[in-house]
């Protein structure tokens, strides 16, 4: 996507297009090895889109668009009309929010320009049963909360890529003696291994989560419905980390979960109330939990 020439051989078969464009390097990294393929990455499907007349794109953008902005007004429910502030994301460092903040924000910006019809959704933390054979930084807070030692993939590992020892090299540097984990990349589509330590004390987060599957009910709704217009927060459930463990334990009891829940700030809350409104709803849960782990077992990274 980086080539927008790549998708003109698509241009006479498409109508609507789906955009989901970001790299997942889970911790904070430079200008150029995020957030600038995120913002070229979909302006360069939005171009070829509108040079082919599509007649809707549906962007993928993220919750933490939305999240980070400390002007909004303290307890009240962040809705559609909260962006998360890039000033706000440079100072502290949040670059992943920052990448998607920009592309979002692209991505508005070039729909006034060229009358695109660009549709954007937002989901929060994402769960769900895995297609992918890696691990997503999602899944990742799932699987720490269920087992105190992880270990994937394989320990064949292929000899690390440039670009992945520029990056493991810039996280050494700053997450040296870091407890919570450490990375070791790999070439191909395994770029990230990751050794993932369980933890004694875990914080009790407020977690904003949504369902794979019931995202994709969301893009399509996003796409089929003449009414979609704008933004859409998608998320399902508001629920602190002690309570999503006791769901865990409940169901899979022999796993090593945490010990302790520090509490921590009171954070703020986002709405898909306009996403239900389209039409969208969300399945249980408990029913969002199990197929994660079940997910995550059948794949090899809890047993």
């Amino acid at each position: 996507m980086h080539n927008c020439g790549l998708l003109d051989c698509c241009k006479p078969l498409v109508a609507s297009v789906l955009v989901k464009v970001n790299p997942q390097y889970l911790i904070a990294l430079v200008q150029v090895q995020l957030i600038e393929p995120a913002v070229k990455g979909t302006l360069n499907v939005l171009k070829a889109c509108s040079e082919a007349n599509v007649k809707r794109v549906v962007v993928v953008s993220s919750g933490a668009a939305v999240s980070l902005n400390p002007e909004w007004p303290k307890g009240q429910v962040k809705d559609e009309s909260c962006w998360s502030d890039a000033e706000y994301c440079r100072r502290t460092n949040n670059w992943y929010c920052l990448s998607k903040t920009k592309a979002e924000s692209e991505a508005l910006e070039f729909a006034k320009r060229s009358g695109l019809d660009v549709v954007r959704v937002c989901p929060t933390h994402v769960l769900g049963p895995m297609l992918q054979s890696a691990v997503n930084a999602s899944s990742l807070v799932l699987i720490k909360l269920s087992k105190e030692l992880h270990r994937w993939p394989s320990e064949d590992l292929h000899k690390p890529s440039e670009t992945s020892s520029f990056l493991l090299a810039g996280l050494r540097e700053s997450y040296t003696g870091h407890r919570d984990f450490s990375l070791l990349f790999a070439a191909g589509l395994r770029d990230v291994s990751l050794f993932a330590e369980g933890y004694d004390e875990f914080e009790n987060k407020l977690r904003m989560i949504v369902d794979v599957r019931d995202v994709a009910e969301a893009l399509l709704l996003a796409y089929e419905k003449p009414e979609a217009e704008g933004r859409y927060i998608c998320t399902a459930y508001m629920i602190k980390s002690q309570d999503l463990v006791e769901i865990l334990r409940k169901n899979y009891p022999n796993y090593n979960y945490p010990k302790k829940f520090t509490e921590g700030k009171e954070e703020e809350k986002l709405s898909s109330e306009k996403l239900q409104k389209l039409g969208w709803s969300y399945r249980p849960i408990e029913e969002s939990l199990i197929d994660s782990i079940e997910s995550y077992r059948q794949a090899g990274l809890l047993d």
